[in-house]
């Protein structure tokens, strides 16, 4: 029986999550859809973990075994061409039969993107927390610094549900980066032809501050627009071994309670002794959040 690992890109606006769900659209259940109908098999897919609803991922890691005699190029043309387009196969690999997903990954990369312009580009605003108002940044770098390490991050983690499974939740987890940082991405907006009547050709949108253009006349702050989405953006990188239900997002909250000026840095550590999640920040919302990349302790693909 063959392993086959996919590395799977997704947007997660319109999916319950990854998890199988009886009677919701979710990431798994598409993918095992899809799975089904190619090999003619009863298809089990085991995931690197789950993502909450909405939340989407650049670099979600699963496998499942079949008799199919495809080429993982072919499962990978065949998997994209039956998917919604929210969910892409971007890499398709033939593994060790001891390759697992879940129990060999040794560590998780997620993003969480935050657009501190005053206007959310259209093109983005499924994909980030838009916080236009004051910061301070510096504290927030300072605070996400001191998740570092190995911590009780129980005020960090939503309930199961269950008093007597959060008692037998370990709730110890290594963080092996933690990182608040302005970015700058590409602008679309800012990139774009402007389509000129007069000659019936599309020409360069001009500098801001310079002659007007079409756009910039009918809509006045398409330029400001511009010039926030090409440096306006906060982004959280967090790296670990393992993570809680949740954690990412209450860290991003208590982070944001940071800046708010709510916490202080030095609060960091005192609600890691606490271990109660009602005194840490609250949990962000999953639109801003990516998981970006699994990491595995050695090449598992077939020779």
């Amino acid at each position: 029986m063959r392993n086959i690992k996919l590395i799977i890109a997704y947007d997660g606006t319109d999916f319950h999550g990854w998890q199988l769900q009886q009677g919701a659209p979710t990431v798994q259940g598409a993918l095992v859809d899809v799975a089904c109908k190619l090999t003619q098999e009863n298809i089990f897919l085991y995931g690197s973990g789950r993502t909450d609803a909405g939340v989407h991922a650049l670099g979600q890691v699963a496998h499942f075994k079949t008799h199919s005699g495809l080429a993982p190029a072919e499962f990978q043309r065949a998997f994209n061409a039956l998917l919604p387009p929210s969910i892409r196969i971007v890499q398709c690999e033939e593994e060790s039969p001891n390759f697992h997903a879940r129990f060999q990954a040794q560590a998780k990369t997620y993003q969480y993107r935050i657009f501190r312009g005053r206007i959310v580009p259209p093109f983005d605003q499924r994909y980030v927390l838009h916080y236009p108002y004051p910061l301070d940044e510096d504290a927030m770098a300072r605070a996400a610094r001191l998740f570092e390490g190995m911590h009780d991050f129980t005020s960090f983690a939503a309930s199961s549900g269950s008093e007597e499974d959060d008692r037998q939740r370990a709730p110890q987890r290594e963080i092996l980066h933690s990182e608040v940082r302005r970015i700058a991405r590409d602008n679309f907006w800012s990139q774009a032809p402007v389509w000129d009547p007069s000659s019936h050709h599309a020409r360069p949108k001009p500098a801001p501050g310079t002659s007007p253009d079409p756009v910039s006349s009918m809509y006045p702050d398409s330029g400001s627009v511009a010039r926030a989405a090409a440096g306006d953006e906060l982004l959280y990188t967090v790296r670990g071994r393992s993570f809680l239900r949740y954690m990412v997002r209450k860290m991003v909250g208590t982070l944001l309670d940071v800046g708010r000026g709510r916490l202080a840095v030095e609060d960091i550590p005192r609600l890691m002794e606490l271990r109660d999640r009602s005194q840490s920040g609250p949990t962000a919302p999953p639109h801003g959040l990516f998981l970006v990349a699994v990491e595995y302790a050695q090449p598992w693909k077939m020779k």
